[in-house]
């Protein structure tokens, strides 16, 4: 099974374990009359959502390219991160605002129920946190790794609850406050991540380019072909899960164009085989300047 069919599996799962413990965390938080485990309730809720945008963008971005998308449908993958992360920052306000807006109404300490559902959930969410980021990385989905962090924050809000719900438990006159307070800590943590993922996909499509290392990869791939002598520009963006490189490579400029030709269809087909990350490679002929200049007569500029 292909790595981006497990991803859509994984993010399928997610879909129906993210309303199970939403649905948990909400009627138990609404029953112990506790502020902290609503709010990550709802921050559970979320994810139902933000699961399903990034199970549509895997599934997109799979489609192959047209003829009004020759880069693909890639693009949807990372749109769909942008949204999650939109998304994230949104519910955090409001979780920070719901919090806040109940800690001027204090009445009672909520019910030692309310850890359960709490305690599962961070359990099951860091799971899947580590499952969907190990994946993320090795098929370099933006919408995956935004979905895996959305876990991650999931996990640490639940921790977050469990904190002020067993502060406020401790001595429920005295720290009555904290279950509230940690509902607004969840909606803070929560527009932090969001900020992040926004920020992340921001640069992709914004075609930024990606790491010295992997561009490194890339020219000692061309490079490895015989007749490339030398590498004038070499750029690479990413659409979707992969890369498209331009690169502008230098050949002897007494060859035939045919031999040229030659040797630049060898250097794509080189960097396809050892890195596949990457989609596609336009390449570019140059004239290599040092063979240019070896080749005039003494004397001669």
């Amino acid at each position: 099974m292909t790595p981006d069919r497990i991803a859509r599996r994984i993010a399928l799962a997610s879909i129906f374990i993210s309303a199970s413990l939403a649905a948990a965390k909400i009627s138990i938080g609404l029953k112990a009359d506790s502020a902290a485990v609503i709010s990550d309730g709802l921050e559970s809720a979320g994810d139902v959502l933000a699961s399903g945008l990034v199970l549509f963008g895997l599934s997109m971005a799979a489609k192959p390219p047209d003829a009004e998308h020759p880069y693909g449908h890639g693009r949807v993958e990372t749109l769909t991160g942008l949204i999650v992360g939109m998304m994230l920052i949104s519910a955090g306000a409001l979780i920070c605002y719901g919090s806040t807006e109940r800690a001027f109404d204090l009445k009672h300490a909520p019910a030692s129920f309310a850890i359960w559902p709490v305690l599962a959930s961070i359990i099951v969410k860091g799971n899947l946190w580590w499952a969907k980021l190990r994946l993320s990385r090795k098929i370099r989905s933006e919408a995956l790794r935004a979905d895996a962090w959305n876990d991650g924050v999931d996990t640490l809000s639940g921790c977050t609850a469990l904190l002020g719900v067993g502060i406020t438990l401790l001595n429920p006159d005295r720290f009555i406050w904290a279950d509230h307070a940690g509902g607004a800590l969840v909606g803070l943590i929560v527009i932090f991540l969001g900020a992040h993922v926004v920020r992340d996909t921001t640069l992709q499509l914004m075609d930024t380019m990606p790491e010295a290392r992997a561009m490194q990869q890339i020219k000692s791939a061309a490079l490895s072909v015989p007749g490339a002598l030398g590498i004038e520009k070499c750029f690479a963006r990413k659409t979707g899960l992969k890369y498209h490189v331009d690169l502008h490579l230098e050949v002897d400029p007494g060859m035939t164009v045919y031999e040229s030709h030659q040797i630049a269809s060898r250097v794509r087909d080189r960097i396809r085989e050892e890195l596949d990350w990457v989609a596609d490679v336009l390449v570019h002929v140059e004239p290599h300047m040092l063979a240019t200049i070896s080749d005039r007569p003494h004397g001669k500029p």
